[in-house]
């Protein structure tokens, strides 16, 4: 073999290496799960109500009825990965889930991972009996309401409540429950519970002080199955069974308002 040969011959082989690598930097993660017929969720196995063990110790909830429906949708048996506040990200960029439920948008997470369009509503909401005439941030002077100390909620409600508000900044539920407190600042999940549990208190929603929905994330430049996730949300919003796991699990209608970011 002649030195051009050689060097033709090595260059050739760069090429086909490189061709290789390329195809799988390619990889369509959506025809990859098609081919396996499953696809593996991360999710909070702790986290009501979007996600917990029912009485049978299944898994249920708001995140597992929208990731069944996606994997339906895709024709796929539903995989569910319990992950961590701390490993869900290395959990999806190490390929061991190929979605995570319950991500709210950030812009530094979204340096390193892909966010599907908005499912679910999360917000800080102020709570109080249906008796209690309270419809903005001005009805809270010279009312008592619980916070968690230190937390979005408190740093929310301090912005927002006029300065004869008396906050009062211990275990939130407990002290509304208990009559401590008119009223109590929480997130929607927290505050779902409560709705659902106090019939004789008949709590509810007054109104909303930050919104911040929930997405569902996925590796950069997948776009076949961002658009297969996006595609799922959006018919589940058309056929009503959206609103139907929020009426069961958050015990509100969907606002799609709340789906905003």
């Amino acid at each position: 073999m002649t030195a051009l040969m050689k060097l033709r011959y090595t260059a050739t082989a760069a090429i086909a290496v490189f061709g290789i690598l390329a195809g799988a930097a390619q990889a369509d993660e959506l025809a990859d799960i098609k081919a396996a017929g499953e696809i593996n969720i991360g999710i909070f196995s702790d986290f009501p109500p979007f996600s917990s063990a029912s009485a049978d110790m299944s898994i249920k909830g708001y995140d597992i009825d929208v990731a069944q429906k996606i994997a339906d949708g895709l024709g796929v048996k539903l995989n569910l990965v319990s992950v961590t506040g701390q490993n869900r990200i290395a959990y999806l960029n190490d390929d061991r889930v190929d979605l995570l439920m319950s991500v709210g948008y950030s812009k530094e997470r979204a340096e390193v991972i892909d966010y599907a369009a908005p499912y679910a509503p999360y917000y800080i909401a102020v709570i109080g009996p249906a008796a209690l005439k309270v419809s903005g941030k001005e009805d809270l002077a010279d009312k008592t309401v619980a916070v968690n100390r230190g937390t979005l909620e408190d740093t929310s409600l301090t912005a927002a409540a006029p300065g004869s508000a008396a906050i009062q900044r211990f275990s939130v539920i407990q002290a509304f429950i208990s009559g401590q407190t008119q009223l109590m600042v929480v997130g929607n999940d927290v505050g779902a519970q409560v709705l659902a549990r106090q019939d004789e208190l008949k709590p509810e929603q007054k109104f909303q002080l930050l919104s911040s929905p929930s997405h569902i994330a996925l590796r950069k430049g997948e776009e076949g199955l961002k658009k297969a996730v996006n595609d799922s949300v959006a018919a589940m919003i058309a056929d009503g069974s959206l609103d139907a796991s929020s009426k069961s699990w958050l015990k509100a209608p969907l606002n799609p308002e709340n789906l905003k970011d």
